[in-house]
């Protein structure tokens, strides 16, 4: 059997496979910049790993209070030496990525003070954490305000607007890296640094906080290389590698790092405490292994545009943006495509690919969801997935991809279930593959 036959084998058509393939081989001169990227984050990751002497003995973990865990201790040392920072907190007690948020939000806000998004509204399961939807526990209920400059219609940053929100109540600014379910442009770390400059340069001391979530690893620099005082993020996102069964990090400023121990443990406690359970070791080779990972989830991020603008949808970036994250947005503007897109990255996932996915009402969110993720860690985002709340523009996020080759047949997949529906029609296909060759 040859790789066409295995192809067909798993659902897809031969004219599906001839127009993916050909398109495939006109996007390896960017691949290439990809792995150019991906090698040097590789070297940065190996030297920190080198630096701080990680030995066999990292990987052994603790029980009970964690006292003396110099795994956990060591990695927290590696992640301040790859972000470039003065300490970081790298625990399985951090469940998630709006958890980090969280914490790092929580921990370095008092009552009567004021956060400020310069980027506009944050990721949906922040509006709870913040208390733009009530909740309880959230930033509202302990005294702390909430301020927001939208960004301009092209996308830029609304610095005359910025600098009247700021004011001598505003504490801390947060920075949401990638678009989240919304159709502005992801920023790069350029762009971010051009940020914090002048919000620096009206008051230098605001602590500029930076939602790192699918960004690590895509550029050679990070948001903590251009002034941003704590970068966040979840480990079952970029950083984990894949391998990751859980947890979070926040890297930064030591006094930040200090705040947000702190409040994930107890007062007095900090880093002190807090067991490593036997997750160190998929904590270190998922760092190890997250800059080529991350170039995996990117080629297929790459390659999901340039199919779907060929088709007339909106894809966010375009076929020839540069990329700050791994997310591919894709707004179908109908639900039964986002649906039939879910479906066939569903399709084509290791775990649970026989099961339907189906819109539910997921919590923290103000809209039913659809997703798609058949992982080997529940939930994570690195691996093969799509999402999209079913609301207007009805867009598929997609992202992830632990190898190239699973990300290029899973978006082979959900094309083929939209051809399979009839959103799109063989005569499209048989005209685009004319216009590749």
């Amino acid at each position: 059997m040859n790789t066409i036959d295995m192809y067909t084998s798993l659902g897809i058509t031969k004219e599906v496979y001839d127009f993916c393939d050909t398109l495939w081989n006109s996007l390896k001169e960017r691949f290439d910049e990809i792995d150019k990227v991906s090698e040097y984050n590789q070297l940065k990751v190996l030297h920190a790993l080198q630096k701080h002497h990680v030995s066999e003995a990292c990987m052994l973990g603790t029980t009970g209070y964690g006292y003396n865990d110099a795994g956990r201790d060591t990695l927290e040392e590696v992640y301040a030496s790859v972000f470039h920072t003065e300490d970081a907190l790298v625990r399985p007690q951090i469940t998630c990525g709006t958890h980090a948020l969280a914490l790092a939000l929580m921990s370095n806000l008092r009552p009567g003070d004021e956060l400020l998004s310069p980027v506009g509204k944050p990721y949906d399961t922040l509006e709870e954490v913040i208390g733009i939807r009530p909740s309880k526990g959230s930033l509202a209920e302990y005294g702390v305000t909430y301020s927001q400059v939208d960004l301009l219609p092209n996308g830029d940053f609304d610095y005359e607007n910025i600098q009247k929100a700021i004011n001598e109540k505003t504490k801390l600014v947060t920075i949401q890296r990638s678009k989240g379910y919304a159709t502005r442009p992801t920023l790069s770390v350029s762009r971010i640094g051009e940020l914090i400059t002048f919000i620096k340069q009206i008051k230098p001391d605001i602590i500029c906080m930076v939602d790192n979530c699918y960004g690590e690893f895509v550029e050679t620099i990070e948001p903590s290389d251009v002034g941003a005082d704590m970068v966040v993020g979840s480990l079952i996102k970029n950083p984990g590698g894949g391998l990751a069964p859980i947890g979070g990090y926040i890297a930064g400023k030591k006094e930040c790092i200090e705040n947000a121990a702190y409040r994930l443990t107890s007062p007095g406690l900090g880093k002190e405490v807090g067991a490593s359970l036997g997750v160190l070791n998929s904590f270190y080779e998922g760092l190890f292994l997250a800059p080529n990972v991350t170039a995996n989830a990117l080629k297929g991020a790459i390659f999901a545009a340039n199919i779907y603008e060929k088709f007339g949808f909106d894809v966010i970036p375009n076929s020839t943006e540069s990329r700050h994250d791994i997310i591919q947005a894709v707004a179908f503007h109908k639900p039964e495509a986002l649906i039939a897109f879910c479906e066939g990255i569903q399709a084509a996932a290791p775990v649970d690919s026989y099961v339907t996915p189906e819109p539910w009402a997921m919590p923290g969110y103000d809209s039913d969801v659809i997703m798609a993720a058949g992982a080997f860690v529940s939930g994570s985002s690195i691996e093969l997935s799509a999402d999209g709340p079913l609301k207007a523009p009805y867009a598929a996020y997609f992202q992830g991809g632990l190898t190239w080759q699973h990300a290029k047949f899973g978006i082979m997949k959900s094309f083929q279930s939209l051809l399979d529906k009839g959103i799109i029609h063989s005569e499209q296909l048989k005209t685009a593959l004319k216009n590749c060759l």
